[in-house]
């Protein structure tokens, strides 16, 4: 799993959040964040930084 993955896995369980609640936060579906957080995929610039502000943090986190 890549550093990126992890990341975002802790991130959304640090908040008590699901993958669904993250998704639909996000207007993604959550197949596609799941994969975001298994390393399957990694997501497009525009939705890193999308990411980090709903997780508050910088993209570079």
């Amino acid at each position: 799993m890549s550093v990126f993955a992890e990341r975002l896995k802790e991130l959304r369980k640090e908040k008590g959040l699901t993958q669904q609640k993250v998704a639909d936060s996000l207007k993604i579906s959550q197949p596609n964040y799941r994969r975001w957080e298994s390393g399957e995929r990694r997501p497009s610039v525009q939705t890193l930084v999308m990411l980090a502000d709903y997780f508050e943090v910088s993209i570079d986190y």
